[in-house]
Order: C-alpha cells, then sequence, then structure tokens
C-alpha cells in the first residue's frame, strides 16, 4: 500500500505498507527517513528532535548529499552537503510489482532555483525500494552543454543499542582521511567508536557490516569508492538543535560515497548511479 500523508504542519511525505516492510518517504530530500522490517526493529535512526520543516533537513534516515559532499570546495556559504537534501522532489512512479515489493521513483530536475547554486543542467533520479531488503540508487544523469564532477553520499544513519559496543567490519588495511586532524591513515583491524568519528574511507569496494550486540546490518555499496564513517560525540551533539545531548550514544552512520577522491566527471548525457542496499541478517 502506498499512501500519500502530511505532517500536522502540512510537512509531505508518503507511507510504505506490505508484506516484508514499512517505509516513509519525505518528497523534500527524496528523504527515507523510516524503514522497517516485518518484526524487526527500525533499521534507520531518526533523531526524536528532527525538524521536518520546508527548507531544513531532517536528521535521520538517508539523507541525499548532492552534487557536493560536505563543504562547497570554493564557496563555504553554499548549503553544507550540496542542495539536494531540502529540494522538492516529484514523485514520477509508483509499482508494487508482488505483495513484498514497492517501489518509488523520485526525481529532481535543474530549475532557476538550482541554477542559481550549481550552474549546471541535470536531472536526478531516486529509485527506493521496498522489500525484504532496502535499496536506495540515485542516479544523475548530465543535461548540461559542458562536463561537471559531483562528490555525493548517501549519508546512512543506523540505530546502536549503545555506541561503545557497536563494530565496524571491511575496512582493515583501508586508507582514509580523518577530518578532524586532516592526517591519511590507515585502519588497523575492526572499527570501535570512543570518541568523536569522522572519516572518509579512500578506495573501497568492500560490502561493511555494522555489529551490534544483538543485531548485524549488511552494507553493500554500489557505484562507489570511498565509505564514510561519522559519529559527532557528546560535544557537538550538544550544540545541534535537532539532536538530543547524548543521541550520539544510539547511533552511527555509514555512508556509501563518491567523496573526495572518488569525485565523478560526467560528460554531457552520461550517468553515473550511487547505490546501497541494505539488511539485517538473522
Amino acid at each position: 500500500m502506498i499512501t500519500n500523508k502530511q505532517t500536522p504542519t502540512g510537512f509531505e511525505y508518503i507511507e510504505i505498507q506490505n508484506k516484508s516492510a514499512t517505509a516513509q518517504i519525505a518528497l523534500q530530500g527524496g528523504h527515507l527517513f523510516h524503514y522497517q522490517q516485518t518484526r524487526k526493529k527500525p533499521l534507520l535512526w531518526l533523531s526524536e528532535k528532527s525538524m521536518f520543516e520546508t527548507g531544513k533537513a531532517i536528521r535521520g534516515g538517508i539523507p541525499l548529499c548532492w552534487p557536493w559532499f560536505g563543504k562547497h570546495p570554493t564557496d563555504t556559504d553554499l548549503p553544507q552537503h550540496g542542495f539536494a537534501r531540502i529540494s522538492p522532489f516529484e514523485l514520477l512512479e509508483s509499482n508494487e510489482p508482488n505483495e513484498h515489493t514497492t517501489e518509488l521513483l523520485l526525481q529532481l530536475q535543474s530549475s532557476t532555483q538550482t541554477l542559481a547554486l550549481w550552474p549546471y543542467q541535470f536531472q536526478l533520479r531516486l529509485r527506493i525500494t521496498i522489500g525484504p531488503r532496502l535499496t536506495v540508487a540515485l542516479t544523475t544523469r548530465n543535461c548540461d552543454t559542458e562536463s561537471f564532477s559531483i562528490t555525493s553520499a548517501l549519508h546512512s544513519y543506523f540505530p546502536v543499542s549503545y555506541i561503545s559496543y557497536a563494530s565496524v567490519e571491511g575496512l582493515d588495511q583501508t586508507m582514509y582521511w580523518d577530518a578532524l586532524t586532516g592526517e591519511t591513515k590507515t585502519q588497523q583491524g575492526t572499527i570501535r567508536i570512543s570518541g568523536e568519528v569522522d572519516r572518509v574511507y579512500e578506495k573501497t569496494t568492500n560490502p561493511l557490516l555494522l555489529l551490534d550486540r544483538e543485531r548485524t546490518f549488511q552494507i553493500i555499496p554500489e557505484g562507489s569508492a570511498s565509505a564514510v564513517v561519522w559519529n559527532p560525540w557528546k560535544e557537538k551533539s550538544m550544540k545541534m538543535a535537532d539532536m538530543e545531548d547524548d543521541a550520539y550514544n544510539s547511533m552511527l552512520c555509514i555512508e556509501t560515497a563518491n567523496a573526495r577522491e572518488d569525485a565523478r566527471r560526467l560528460a554531457p548525457g552520461e550517468e553515473h548511479t550511487l547505490q546501497v542496499t541494505i539488511n539485517e541478517s538473522d
């Protein structure tokens, strides 16, 4: 079942219910903010203080970072992580091929508003498949007469029972850029979180595992050669209006990305798809 809904303040979203899962997707930003497999806990973390307001990003779920990841490389006055996550998407198609699967196709196209921020014609399509597994695919098409480069991320927030119990496997011996120190380092063994973390792992296409005390999340990237691991820790959480002070204890971001050296350059008419498939193993 596909239902169009609104919050009491008029914020529009789509609700999905099928035999395998439920989901909620905001039209602003094409933002999937809830996914839950049947008889399991939610697979995505959402801040209890998240702002469902026009022009403000939702804190949690899977925000879309596009057409740049992080700060704009030359103009820091432009929106952090680009403009896609606060832009209105259009629902192009919805399909239910069987009782266990629902597919949505959403689109954002260049406009007067986007051209004022980024001077290129584009088509951005987001395909979300809600079923026994969650798949999110973001396809960029260059509709301009010039080539352009993008950095981007599917900024996935995962729930954990307590951050000290969480660990990430699949990045051992992978080089990463530490945004906190500006240094390049090599991961040694399993990732464990004991303080603020903001890292871009480079030249990696590996599936990743997030292990918690009672749950294991599988994260399978495609069209990506970089992965981001982020947790703001206490001091930054306290400064965020849309996060509880102790929320850092219950979440970890593991992002499928085209970041830093993994930027993608598209010629006119060319396309690139960044995709992640997420599942909780039994």
